[in-house]
């Protein structure tokens, strides 16, 4: 019996389990190894409906869209329209932002590896017509500049936005479409869909979030958000199945299943390499590249992108010098502990790589010892973006606290947490939270110095400005 075989045979028993275990109402996961792809499916796809979840059904993949966005990106660069160290505005004359001067230097390359350096999260309702990206071009022009292009990274939704627009203009097709001849055609995909109209022919998931009381998640108000932000993930639904192709067709050097040139070898492996280092964060990699995440984890080099939409996550993982990959799709509750038990073994069996643990306070991390390891005065303080206000603040026994509201467009879908957070020590500038969202603890870094030995950032992926006060 092969190990494919086995782990088929360990999924089929163990996934129903898991799902009860980590509150996930469904799940869909799929693994390539060696020429050969499993898929297995499990739970409801719907609270409300009692559909069940099969192999074919379509979850949301989020942010993984932004890996299928640079790959569109690539196929431009393959034909020589697109450089990727060329000034956006080349492209897009109209692409402006409120720091002028960083709207007119910033590269291609520097949106594909979120170091474009302006506020990332710019999520309006544009409405729902072909022209929703493009409407959302003039309203970048007073998003403000977190830092200068290429200095550091800071993940980026709205830098993909300005990429899909990019795609739109040079293919003079919408970005739905472009996806639909570019990538899901070629690939012969049978299960993606590239907006709602499309996933309700399927068996589509719907998100499910927290509930106010407690008793497990429940299904969420709306299905997808606004499909001005497609190009960076508010969209794309597909089967576990699908996206397994197309994952392979990075490994197989960009050739489609049949063969058919999607990518050349050299742009696939372009967008493996190192593009900027980044913040010790433990669930990300620490290093990103041309749209994807880079893992330097025992065992050999891993690829990928995670995926949040309102309710779903989603999990790509790829090992490519192994011909490797595997993706779970799924529906709410306590995402990332599943996560790591399915995937880690996946790829610790079939490609020997050992996925660390996902991160969590330690034993040296007690209340009240990062304000004498770390100096709490640098952390207190508020962090503000365009989705979160964020205020750390310090009470009387010296135990730190992070208070995370939502605003803007998040405000109305965001998953009910805790009011505040304990952070403790973790590792230098970083702190954890004590108390996990989807089952993370989610790592606190602060970086920088705004002069007076505070920190200039909040870096949880994403740089968040201190506010002066």
């Amino acid at each position: 019996m092969s190990k494919l075989n086995e782990l088929d045979a360990w999924l089929e028993e163990r996934l129903p389990r898991l799902l009860a275990e980590h509150h996930v109402p469904a799940a869909s996961i799929a693994v390539y190894a060696h020429g050969e792809v499993i898929t297995r499916a499990a739970g409801v796809l719907n609270k409300n409906t009692g559909v069940e979840a099969t192999t074919d059904s379509v979850f949301q993949i989020g942010s993984i869209t932004k890996v299928w966005t640079a790959t569109l990106v690539m196929q431009l660069v393959d034909e020589g329209t697109v450089d990727l160290d060329t000034p956006v505005r080349t492209y897009l004359p109209e692409f402006a932002l409120a720091d002028g001067k960083a709207a007119a230097e910033i590269t291609v390359r520097q949106l594909l590896c979120h170091t474009s350096g302006f506020e990332g999260d710019v999520f309006p309702d544009t409405g729902r017509g072909d022209d929703a990206v493009s409407k959302l071009m003039p309203l970048l022009a007073d998003v403000p500049q977190l830092f200068a292009p290429g200095e550091m990274f800071s993940y980026n939704n709205a830098a993909y936005c300005v990429l899909g627009r990019l795609v739109e203009v040079l293919r003079d097709k919408p970005y739905d479409a472009c996806l639909g001849e570019h990538l899901i055609k070629p690939l012969g995909l049978t299960h993606a869909a590239p907006s709602p109209y499309e996933a309700v022919m399927h068996r589509a998931a719907t998100g499910h979030l927290p509930s106010p009381a407690g008793d497990g998640p429940v299904p969420a108000p709306v299905w997808a958000l606004v499909r001005s932000n497609a190009p960076a993930g508010s969209m794309l639904a597909m089967s576990s199945g699908d996206l397994i192709t197309f994952a392979r067709t990075h490994i197989d050097g960009g050739l489609g299943p049949d063969g058919t040139r999607v990518l050349s070898a050299e742009s696939t492996l372009a967008m493996r390499q190192s593009q900027v280092k980044v913040p010790k964060l433990g669930y990300m990699g620490p290093a990103w590249g041309l749209g994807w995440s880079l893992f330097d984890w025992p065992g050999g080099a891993v690829v990928g992108h995670d995926g949040g939409t309102i309710g779903q996550s989603a999990f790509l993982r790829v090992v490519p010098e192994h011909d490797v990959a595997v993706a779970l799709l799924t529906n709410g509750g306590d995402t990332f502990p599943l996560f790591s038990g399915l995937v880690g073994r996946v790829l610790r069996e079939l490609a020997g790589v050992e996925m660390p643990a996902l991160p969590v306070p330690g034993a040296r991390s007690t209340p009240g010892a990062q304000a004498a390891d770390a100096g709490a005065s640098r952390f207190v303080g508020a962090y503000a973006s365009s989705v979160f206000d964020t205020v750390i603040s310090q009470d009387p026994d010296g135990r730190l606290w992070a208070e995370r509201i939502p605003k803007g467009a998040l405000s109305s879908v965001a998953a009910e947490a805790p009011e505040k957070v304990e952070l403790v020590a973790y590792d230098g500038d970083t702190l954890i939270a004590t108390e996990p969202i989807q089952g993370l603890h989610l790592p606190y870094v602060f970086v920088g110095d705004d002069g007076e030995g505070h920190a200039l950032f909040l870096h949880t992926g994403r740089a968040d400005r201190r506010v002066k006060q």
